[in-house]
């Protein structure tokens, strides 16, 4: 199939399915005699794959890692297993560093008076952090 059936199917953009083969993640397809892509129903699953483990939030490094797994049937699951608890902590960490971002900017907010004064401790923690 070519590029364009692949990216329907996959959901993806054929810049994103061009991305991913130009940095190794997916193998370059074959090409046919008028020198097309030419894709398979394993690309599509493969794609798909690549596809729900970045919206999980898994690096690319890490989804590579995670498709290197996914195509050895001798794996153990836990490896698997181990690098998305890897990934959680890291989930975590974003997490708390977003609530850290929220608190502060609410603590902002709520010392701003909102009016039509000049002073605003939104603007003055900006430009100098406490």
């Amino acid at each position: 199939m070519k590029i364009g059936t692949l990216a329907r199917k996959a959901e993806l953009p054929t810049k994103t399915i061009r991305y991913y083969e130009s940095i190794g993640l997916i193998a370059n397809a074959a090409r046919t005699d008028n020198g097309y892509r030419d894709y398979s129903e394993n690309d599509v699953a493969t794609l798909r794959f690549v596809s729900r483990s970045r919206r999980l939030g898994f690096s690319i490094k890490q989804v590579a890692e995670l498709l290197a797994l996914w195509n050895d049937r001798e794996r153990s699951s836990a490896k698997v297993k181990s690098l998305a608890t890897d990934h959680i902590r890291e989930v975590e960490a974003k997490i708390a560093e977003l609530e850290s971002l929220r608190s502060t900017l609410l603590d902002l907010t709520e010392r701003c008076h909102g009016d039509d004064r000049p002073d605003c401790p939104i603007l003055d923690n900006l430009a100098n952090p406490e």
